[in-house]
Protein backbone atom coordinates (compact mmCIF):
# COMPACT_ATOMS: atom_id res chain seq x y z
CA UNK A 1 0.00 0.00 0.00
CA UNK A 2 1.09 3.02 -0.23
CA UNK A 3 2.25 5.78 1.72
CA UNK A 4 0.46 6.38 4.94
CA UNK A 5 -1.66 3.43 4.28
CA UNK A 6 -1.88 -0.64 6.03
CA UNK A 7 -2.63 -3.56 4.21
CA UNK A 8 -4.94 -6.50 5.51
CA UNK A 9 -2.86 -9.05 7.15
CA UNK A 10 -3.41 -12.25 5.05
CA UNK A 11 -3.29 -10.62 1.45
CA UNK A 12 -2.04 -12.10 -1.49
CA UNK A 13 -1.54 -10.48 -4.46
CA UNK A 14 -2.92 -12.89 -7.27
CA UNK A 15 -0.66 -13.10 -10.59
CA UNK A 16 -2.80 -11.10 -12.48
CA UNK A 17 -2.05 -8.04 -9.98
CA UNK A 18 0.47 -5.07 -10.29
CA UNK A 19 2.11 -2.88 -8.25
CA UNK A 20 4.62 -0.21 -8.93
CA UNK A 21 5.19 2.61 -6.83
CA UNK A 22 8.08 5.24 -6.87
CA UNK A 23 9.15 8.58 -5.09
CA UNK A 24 10.26 10.73 -8.15
CA UNK A 25 13.13 13.80 -7.41
CA UNK A 26 9.98 16.26 -8.41
CA UNK A 27 9.09 18.87 -5.84
CA UNK A 28 5.79 18.77 -4.15
CA UNK A 29 5.37 15.12 -5.26
CA UNK A 30 5.69 12.23 -2.22
CA UNK A 31 4.69 9.25 -4.05
CA UNK A 32 3.76 8.03 -7.43
CA UNK A 33 1.49 4.46 -7.50
CA UNK A 34 0.04 2.53 -10.90
CA UNK A 35 -1.89 -0.41 -9.23
CA UNK A 36 -3.54 -3.24 -10.88
CA UNK A 37 -6.30 -5.28 -9.02
CA UNK A 38 -8.31 -7.94 -9.80
CA UNK A 39 -10.10 -8.12 -6.38
CA UNK A 40 -9.00 -6.44 -3.82
CA UNK A 41 -10.56 -3.87 -0.73
CA UNK A 42 -8.55 -2.22 0.96
CA UNK A 43 -9.28 -1.10 4.91
CA UNK A 44 -9.97 1.91 6.37
CA UNK A 45 -6.88 3.99 6.44
CA UNK A 46 -5.44 7.84 6.07
CA UNK A 47 -2.59 9.68 4.16
CA UNK A 48 -0.93 12.55 5.22
CA UNK A 49 -0.90 13.60 1.62
CA UNK A 50 -3.50 14.63 -0.70
CA UNK A 51 -4.24 11.40 -3.20
CA UNK A 52 -4.83 12.38 -7.20
CA UNK A 53 -6.64 9.29 -8.62
CA UNK A 54 -7.32 8.56 -12.46
CA UNK A 55 -8.70 5.00 -13.31
CA UNK A 56 -8.15 3.71 -16.24
CA UNK A 57 -10.62 0.37 -16.16
CA UNK A 58 -13.22 -0.34 -13.73
CA UNK A 59 -14.90 1.40 -10.60
CA UNK A 60 -14.11 2.11 -6.94
CA UNK A 61 -16.63 2.55 -3.97
CA UNK A 62 -14.97 3.64 -0.95
CA UNK A 63 -16.26 5.50 1.84
CA UNK A 64 -14.72 9.39 2.84
CA UNK A 65 -15.30 10.46 6.52
CA UNK A 66 -18.41 8.27 6.36
CA UNK A 67 -20.21 9.09 3.51
CA UNK A 68 -19.83 6.64 0.49
CA UNK A 69 -18.71 7.80 -3.02
CA UNK A 70 -17.43 6.31 -6.28
CA UNK A 71 -14.29 7.08 -8.29
CA UNK A 72 -14.84 6.73 -12.03
CA UNK A 73 -12.95 6.93 -15.49
CA UNK A 74 -15.09 9.52 -16.47
CA UNK A 75 -13.43 12.34 -13.62
CA UNK A 76 -10.12 12.69 -11.12
CA UNK A 77 -11.05 11.86 -7.57
CA UNK A 78 -9.05 13.77 -4.85
CA UNK A 79 -8.90 12.88 -1.22
CA UNK A 80 -7.31 14.96 1.57
CA UNK A 81 -5.06 14.31 3.63
CA UNK A 82 -5.83 13.16 7.39
CA UNK A 83 -9.18 11.97 6.41
CA UNK A 84 -10.44 8.49 7.03
CA UNK A 85 -11.23 6.48 3.75
CA UNK A 86 -11.29 2.69 2.11
CA UNK A 87 -11.69 1.42 -1.65
CA UNK A 88 -13.03 -1.46 -2.93
CA UNK A 89 -13.76 -2.95 -6.28
CA UNK A 90 -17.49 -2.64 -7.84
CA UNK A 91 -17.10 -3.93 -11.25
CA UNK A 92 -16.20 -7.55 -12.34
CA UNK A 93 -12.87 -7.74 -13.53
CA UNK A 94 -11.16 -5.84 -10.49
CA UNK A 95 -9.70 -1.91 -11.48
CA UNK A 96 -6.91 -0.37 -12.68
CA UNK A 97 -5.49 3.10 -11.34
CA UNK A 98 -2.64 5.56 -11.34
CA UNK A 99 -2.21 7.57 -8.16
CA UNK A 100 -0.41 10.93 -7.74
CA UNK A 101 0.38 11.75 -3.71
CA UNK A 102 0.52 15.31 -3.81
CA UNK A 103 2.56 16.56 -0.13
CA UNK A 104 0.10 18.33 1.87
CA UNK A 105 1.65 21.94 0.99
CA UNK A 106 0.61 21.62 -2.47
CA UNK A 107 -2.74 22.28 -2.13
CA UNK A 108 -4.15 24.10 1.17
CA UNK A 109 -5.09 23.11 4.23
CA UNK A 110 -8.50 25.09 4.22
CA UNK A 111 -9.87 23.19 0.78
CA UNK A 112 -10.06 19.52 2.76
CA UNK A 113 -13.58 20.04 3.33
CA UNK A 114 -14.32 21.13 0.08
CA UNK A 115 -12.61 17.95 -1.01
CA UNK A 116 -14.40 15.85 1.88
CA UNK A 117 -18.12 17.30 -0.05
CA UNK A 118 -16.73 16.55 -3.41
CA UNK A 119 -14.05 14.30 -4.24
CA UNK A 120 -15.02 13.56 -7.54
CA UNK A 121 -13.95 16.39 -10.63
CA UNK A 122 -15.72 15.86 -13.58
CA UNK A 123 -13.36 17.71 -15.99
CA UNK A 124 -11.69 16.13 -19.07
CA UNK A 125 -9.38 18.94 -19.51
CA UNK A 126 -8.16 18.57 -15.59
CA UNK A 127 -7.98 14.48 -16.13
CA UNK A 128 -5.54 15.25 -19.64
CA UNK A 129 -3.48 17.23 -16.80
CA UNK A 130 -2.99 14.22 -14.41
CA UNK A 131 -2.38 12.32 -17.65
CA UNK A 132 -0.20 14.49 -18.88
CA UNK A 133 1.90 14.30 -15.84
CA UNK A 134 1.65 10.96 -14.59
CA UNK A 135 3.61 10.70 -18.25
CA UNK A 136 6.29 13.25 -17.32
CA UNK A 137 7.14 11.22 -13.92
CA UNK A 138 7.02 7.90 -15.57
CA UNK A 139 9.66 9.49 -17.67
CA UNK A 140 11.55 11.09 -15.59
CA UNK A 141 11.03 14.39 -16.88
CA UNK A 142 11.37 16.50 -14.21
CA UNK A 143 10.82 20.26 -15.73
CA UNK A 144 7.93 18.76 -17.66
CA UNK A 145 6.57 17.40 -14.07
CA UNK A 146 7.20 20.12 -12.61
CA UNK A 147 5.01 22.05 -15.18
CA UNK A 148 2.28 19.32 -15.23
CA UNK A 149 1.75 19.57 -11.15
CA UNK A 150 1.64 23.36 -10.82
CA UNK A 151 -1.45 23.20 -13.48
CA UNK A 152 -3.01 19.97 -12.20
CA UNK A 153 -2.85 21.61 -8.59
CA UNK A 154 -4.26 25.06 -9.76
CA UNK A 155 -6.98 22.91 -11.48
CA UNK A 156 -8.17 20.76 -8.99
CA UNK A 157 -7.97 24.40 -6.32
CA UNK A 158 -10.34 26.08 -9.37
CA UNK A 159 -12.53 23.39 -8.64
CA UNK A 160 -12.56 23.15 -4.86
CA UNK A 161 -12.97 26.81 -4.80
CA UNK A 162 -16.29 27.25 -6.85
CA UNK A 163 -14.11 28.23 -10.94
CA UNK A 164 -13.30 31.65 -9.92
CA UNK A 165 -12.81 33.94 -12.49
CA UNK A 166 -8.68 33.75 -13.38
CA UNK A 167 -6.83 36.72 -14.52
CA UNK A 168 -3.20 37.40 -15.54
CA UNK A 169 -3.88 41.20 -14.73
CA UNK A 170 -2.66 41.87 -18.06
CA UNK A 171 0.84 41.08 -17.53
CA UNK A 172 1.12 37.35 -19.49
CA UNK A 173 3.13 38.43 -22.55
CA UNK A 174 5.45 40.57 -20.46
CA UNK A 175 6.16 37.43 -18.29
CA UNK A 176 5.99 35.05 -21.05
CA UNK A 177 8.99 37.42 -22.43
CA UNK A 178 10.88 37.80 -19.53
CA UNK A 179 10.71 34.11 -18.82
CA UNK A 180 12.28 33.54 -22.29
CA UNK A 181 15.04 35.59 -21.79
CA UNK A 182 16.00 34.06 -18.36
CA UNK A 183 15.99 30.49 -19.91
CA UNK A 184 17.75 31.48 -22.91
CA UNK A 185 20.86 33.26 -20.70
CA UNK A 186 21.85 29.53 -20.48
CA UNK A 187 20.23 26.46 -21.80
CA UNK A 188 22.10 24.40 -20.45
CA UNK A 189 21.38 25.33 -16.66
CA UNK A 190 19.74 23.29 -14.03
CA UNK A 191 16.39 25.17 -13.63
CA UNK A 192 13.37 24.90 -11.53
CA UNK A 193 10.30 26.76 -12.96
CA UNK A 194 9.07 27.72 -9.70
CA UNK A 195 12.94 29.74 -9.11
CA UNK A 196 11.91 31.21 -13.11
CA UNK A 197 8.40 32.36 -11.92
CA UNK A 198 9.71 33.35 -8.10
CA UNK A 199 12.08 35.51 -9.71
CA UNK A 200 8.64 37.42 -12.01
CA UNK A 201 6.59 37.21 -9.17
CA UNK A 202 4.14 34.98 -10.35
CA UNK A 203 2.92 31.10 -9.43
CA UNK A 204 4.80 28.30 -11.89
CA UNK A 205 1.29 27.52 -13.24
CA UNK A 206 1.12 31.30 -14.56
CA UNK A 207 4.46 31.12 -15.97
CA UNK A 208 3.51 27.99 -17.72
CA UNK A 209 0.03 29.39 -19.06
CA UNK A 210 1.45 32.78 -19.82
CA UNK A 211 4.54 31.27 -21.54
CA UNK A 212 2.13 28.79 -23.93
CA UNK A 213 -0.58 31.54 -25.07
CA UNK A 214 2.39 33.39 -26.10
CA UNK A 215 4.76 30.90 -27.79
CA UNK A 216 2.34 27.78 -28.71
CA UNK A 217 4.41 25.62 -25.93
CA UNK A 218 5.61 25.55 -22.69
CA UNK A 219 8.93 26.52 -20.90
CA UNK A 220 9.84 23.10 -20.70
CA UNK A 221 9.29 22.21 -24.49
CA UNK A 222 11.12 25.16 -25.21
CA UNK A 223 13.82 24.45 -22.85
CA UNK A 224 14.58 21.21 -24.55
CA UNK A 225 14.45 22.48 -28.00
CA UNK A 226 16.93 25.37 -26.99
CA UNK A 227 19.64 22.32 -26.03
CA UNK A 228 18.74 20.06 -28.86
CA UNK A 229 19.51 22.55 -31.29
CA UNK A 230 22.88 23.25 -28.97
CA UNK A 231 23.54 19.29 -28.73
CA UNK A 232 23.28 19.24 -32.90
CA UNK A 233 25.97 21.48 -33.47
CA UNK A 234 28.16 19.92 -31.01
CA UNK A 235 27.25 16.75 -32.34
CA UNK A 236 28.57 17.98 -36.35
CA UNK A 237 31.29 19.56 -34.74
CA UNK A 238 32.66 15.91 -33.68
CA UNK A 239 31.92 15.57 -29.97
CA UNK A 240 31.32 12.21 -28.39
CA UNK A 241 27.27 11.71 -27.78
CA UNK A 242 28.12 11.24 -24.45
CA UNK A 243 30.11 14.49 -23.45
CA UNK A 244 27.46 16.27 -25.27
CA UNK A 245 24.42 15.14 -23.14
CA UNK A 246 26.39 16.07 -20.01
CA UNK A 247 27.46 19.60 -21.46
CA UNK A 248 23.92 20.37 -22.90
CA UNK A 249 21.56 20.03 -19.77
CA UNK A 250 20.38 16.27 -20.51
CA UNK A 251 20.83 13.68 -17.40
CA UNK A 252 22.82 11.48 -19.29
CA UNK A 253 23.21 9.75 -22.97
CA UNK A 254 20.19 8.04 -22.75
CA UNK A 255 17.83 11.32 -21.80
CA UNK A 256 19.41 13.22 -25.12
CA UNK A 257 18.79 10.04 -27.39
CA UNK A 258 15.13 9.83 -26.42
CA UNK A 259 14.30 13.77 -27.17
CA UNK A 260 16.29 13.09 -30.49
CA UNK A 261 14.40 10.27 -31.43
CA UNK A 262 10.97 12.59 -30.80
CA UNK A 263 12.31 15.27 -32.74
CA UNK A 264 14.47 13.77 -35.58
CA UNK A 265 13.64 9.65 -35.35
CA UNK A 266 17.06 8.99 -35.06
CA UNK A 267 19.97 8.53 -32.86
CA UNK A 268 22.56 10.92 -31.73
CA UNK A 269 24.97 8.98 -33.21
CA UNK A 270 23.30 8.14 -36.27
CA UNK A 271 22.96 11.68 -36.98
CA UNK A 272 26.58 12.34 -36.65
CA UNK A 273 27.70 9.57 -38.67
CA UNK A 274 25.44 10.67 -41.51
CA UNK A 275 26.86 14.18 -41.25
CA UNK A 276 30.65 12.41 -41.17
CA UNK A 277 29.59 10.33 -44.10
CA UNK A 278 28.65 13.67 -45.89
CA UNK A 279 31.58 15.61 -45.04
CA UNK A 280 34.87 13.27 -45.12
CA UNK A 281 38.05 14.93 -43.79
Amino acid sequence: MPTGSSAQAGDVATPADEVRAWRPAVPGVAEVLHARWHEHSYPLHTHDTWTVLVLDEGMVGYALDRHEHAALTSGVTVLPPHVAHDGRSVTHGGFRKRVVYLEAGVLGEWLVGRAVDGPLLRDPGLRSGVQRLDRALVAGEQLAAESGLALVAERIAWHLTGRPEMDDGGRGPTVARRARDLLDADPTAEVRLADVAGVLGVTTAHLVRAFTREFGLPPHRYLVGRRLDLARRRLLAGEPAGQVAAATGFHDQSHLTRHFRRLLRTTPGRYQGAAGRRNPS
